[in-house]
C-alpha cells in the first residue's frame, strides 16, 4: 500500500516536512513532561554555554549536547506513543522498548554532563 504522503518533491515536500516537524514539536511540548523539562534546561543552559564556553568549539559542544538530549527525548516519546497505540496492556516487549528508550535519554544526559564537566573544569 502506497502512502499518500510519499511522492511529493521539491519545495512542497520541504513545506510538508517543516509542518510535520512543527506539529511534532508542539505535540511533544503539550503531552510530554520530560520534553518540556529538557527544553527549559536547554533554554537556561544555552546562554551559560555561550558565556562560559572559551571557544566556539566549546560552545558548540555544550549546546549540541543539549540539543542531543532533546532529540533523544523526541525519539523516546515517539517509541512510547507507538507502543501505547499498539496496546496499553503490560507486555514484556513493550516494557523493554520503553526501558531502552528511557536508557537512551539517560545516556544522553550523562553525555551532556561529561561534556559540560570537562569543558568547564579544564
Amino acid at each position: 500500500m502506497k502512502s499518500p504522503y510519499k511522492g511529493k518533491t521539491g519545495f512542497k515536500r520541504l513545506m510538508n516536512a517543516f509542518g510535520y516537524s512543527i506539529a511534532g514539536t508542539l505535540a511533544a511540548f503539550k503531552h510530554e513532561d520530560a520534553f518540556r523539562q529538557e527544553v527549559v534546561l536547554a533554554v537556561v543552559l544555552t546562554p551559560v554555554a555561550l558565556y562560559f564556553g572559551e571557544t566556539a568549539i566549546d560552545q558548540a559542544l555544550m549546546i549540541s549536547s543539549l540539543l542531543f538530549i532533546i532529540i533523544v527525548e523526541l525519539l523516546n516519546s515517539s517509541i512510547e506513543a507507538t507502543v501505547d497505540r499498539i496496546s496499553v496492556k503490560h507486555h514484556k516487549l513493550a516494557k523493554r522498548a520503553k526501558d531502552i528508550g528511557s536508557a537512551a535519554v539517560f545516556f544522553s544526559l550523562i553525555n551532556a554532563s561529561v561534556i559540560w564537566f570537562l569543558l568547564l573544569v579544564k
